[in-house]
This record gives C-alpha cells, sequence and structure tokens, in this order.
C-alpha cells in the first residue's frame, strides 16, 4: 500500500508537470537552451577552474566567444544561405515543370509503342505531383515559420538565453549541491548512481552527436558545392545538421539532392552518380566512423527510440519538445532499465521462478 501511494503521488505530479509545461512551452524554450548550453560547456568551465580560472570569468570567456562564433555565422555563412533559399523558392515551379517534362519525356522513350496505354496514367501522377509539390513546400515552410516565430523570437534568443547561461553556469556547483541536499538520506547514493549513469549517456549522445553533425554538414555542404550542384551549400548544410534524426534526416537530404542533380545535369548521368556518391559517402562515414569513435556504443539509445521519441516530444511539445526529447527518453531508458533490473532482482520474480521449478516433474 505504501509503494502505491508513493507510485500515485509520483505519476500525478508528472502528468501535472507535463500539462504545466505544455501550456508554457514557448515562454521555457530560452530558459532550456541556457540550460542547455550550460551543461554542454560546463566540462570546459571545470577544466579552466583547475587552471585556477573563476567561473565568472569562464562563463565571461565562454560567452564572448558564442558570440562571436554567430556573428561571423550571421556574417559569412548565413547570407549566402538566405540567398540559395529564396533562389530555390523563386526556381521551385519552374524545376518541377521542368522535372515533370524529363519523366514524361523518359516515360514515352522506355514504353514505345505502350505509351498511349499508360499516357492517361503517367499525366495524372504528374499533375498530382505538381499541383501537390508547392502546396507542401507552402505548409511545411509556414508551420515552421509560426513554429519558430512563436517560440524562438529575436528577443528570447538575444536577451534571455544568455543571461540564463551566465548565471547557471556560474552557479552551477551550488545548483547540484542544493539538488543533491533535497534527496532522501537512505536512498541517496542509489538516485546519485542513476543521475551519473543518465548523465553519462546524455552527454555521450549530445556532446557527440553535436559534433558528428558539425563534421557531417562542413562535409556535405564542401563536397556538394565543389561538385556544382545547385543550392549545394543549403542542401549539404541541412543535411549535415538533419543527421541528429537518424536515418531520417539523411534520406530527406539524399532525396533533396538527387532530384536537384537530375534536373540539373539530366541526361548526363556522371554529375549524379557523384552526388549519389557523396551522399553515400557520407552515410559511410556517420556510420563506420564518426559515431562509433566519437559517439560510441554505450549510449543505449536506439534509433528507432529517438525517432518516436522526436516526434512524440515534438507533438506535444512544440519546438521546446524537439530541444529535450533526446535527454528525456535518455533518461528514461536508464530509469527503465533500473526499474528492469529491480524487478529482476526482487522477490516478485525470483518467486515466479521457484513457483515454475517446483511444478515441474
Amino acid at each position: 500500500m505504501h509503494f502505491e501511494r508513493h507510485a500515485l503521488f509520483w505519476t500525478a505530479t508528472a502528468l501535472l508537470f507535463a500539462y504545466i509545461v505544455q501550456l508554457i512551452a514557448p515562454a521555457l524554450v530560452p530558459f532550456v537552451i541556457g540550460l542547455a548550453l550550460a551543461y554542454f560547456l560546463n566540462p570546459i568551465v571545470d577544466t579552466m577552474g583547475r587552471a585556477r580560472v573563476p567561473r565568472w570569468m569562464s562563463a565571461a570567456i565562454l560567452l564572448a566567444a558564442m558570440v562571436c562564433i554567430i556573428i561571423l555565422v550571421l556574417v559569412f555563412v548565413v547570407p549566402v544561405l538566405v540567398q540559395q533559399s529564396a533562389a530555390l523558392v523563386e526556381a521551385a515551379p519552374r524545376e518541377i515543370t521542368r522535372l515533370k517534362d524529363t519523366i514524361e519525356a523518359l516515360a514515352r522513350e522506355h514504353l514505345g509503342t505502350r505509351y498511349p496505354q499508360a499516357e492517361a496514367t503517367v499525366r495524372s501522377a504528374l499533375d498530382s505531383f505538381t499541383s501537390a509539390a508547392p502546396s507542401l513546400i507552402a505548409t511545411f515552410a509556414q508551420e515552421l515559420w509560426k513554429q519558430g516565430t512563436a517560440a524562438v523570437n529575436f528577443f528570447t534568443i538575444v536577451l534571455i538565453t544568455p543571461v540564463v547561461f551566465f548565471y547557471v553556469i556560474v552557479d552551477w556547483p551550488k545548483m547540484m549541491a542544493k539538488i543533491d541536499s533535497w534527496l532522501p538520506r537512505h536512498e541517496a547514493d542509489q538516485i546519485r548512481g542513476l543521475a551519473i549513469e543518465i548523465d553519462s549517456r546524455i552527454s555521450a549522445f549530445i556532446r557527440g552527436q553535436g559534433v558528428v553533425c558539425i563534421l557531417l554538414a562542413l562535409y556535405y555542404a564542401i563536397a556538394l558545392s565543389l561538385a556544382g550542384l545547385d543550392y549545394g551549400l543549403l542542401v549539404g548544410s541541412l543535411t549535415g545538421l538533419a543527421a541528429f534524426i537518424p536515418i531520417f534526416g539523411w534520406s530527406l537530404g539524399t532525396l533533396a539532392a538527387m532530384i536537384i542533380a537530375f534536373m540539373q545535369h539530366w541526361p548526363d548521368i556522371t554529375p549524379i552518380l557523384i552526388v549519389a556518391g557523396i551522399m553515400l559517402g557520407g552515410q559511410a562515414l556517420e556510420s563506420g566512423i564518426l559515431s562509433p569513435y566519437i559517439i560510441g556504443s554505450e549510449v543505449g539509445l536506439h534509433p528507432v527510440w529517438i525517432i518516436f521519441a522526436l516526434l512524440t516530444f515534438s507533438y506535444l511539445f512544440g519546438f521546446l519538445g524537439l530541444l529535450v526529447a533526446v535527454p528525456v527518453s535518455a533518461a528514461i531508458g536508464v530509469l527503465v532499465r533500473f526499474a528492469l533490473r529491480t524487478y529482476l532482482e526482487s522477490s516478485v520474480y525470483q518467486g515466479e521462478v521457484e513457483l515454475k521449478l517446483k511444478d515441474k516433474p
């Protein structure tokens, strides 16, 4: 009965907390970003602290470095991405029409005398694609803009996030000590052990996957640009950053790159094969070198679980859900494994095993 009351209390608390977070999710975004940056960069501050650099000075140095990096990106990278995005949006109707004509010509060439019988079906499919593609792109852009402007606007990022980051990183040891003082004394060691395991899982994935995404974005952007692909910098950067979602991000990027290469170079097959080789090489680089050596194999997050968590949390909490999906799913995974270990070691499970053994002749 005591265990049931505790379980009921914590379940009700978790549901109430999730409901409140869902209500105020847009207002929480800058605070979550500030906390994430503080968590991500705290090891650097600890290292600087061992060199007798005060935490406030370390936080100020890191904040200044991040501002400089953001300014450099805004000055040199963002204008090119905006230019390519505008050019892609402007050229989309023309390129879709050209793709439609190319597919129709291929169908006529390969079907030969059978084309008249299939012409109605081909034209219907192409007309559906031509009419649906712009609306899908517009809907996607509208939803992306809605999420971005509602949750992450200029003032919250520029004004609130740096303040949250600075004070959290300065007071990090005090915050951890205060939280530790709230733990039940007779279960403190076990809770600390779970917290350490959760921290190791989250840090291994977040920090490792962040580095992998940046490296892949550089690889795809440089390789596709050198290959002469139209909008190569835009497609490559987004493909690399989308690698945070396993398989799904790479698949979308490859599909976009291949469609653009097909429209740009057909019937010359060599450039299209080069683009395909670049995308396949990026996947091989990620799965064969970057992920094993940077992230490691002990993260404990299956790709399917990551995709499910990202979709579920983004549906429930919007942009905030995308930010917290992986950390929360990693923590849930650790707690589920702990609960399973506890059950397997409990008298309930052991009693069932003994009863089965006794029932055997």
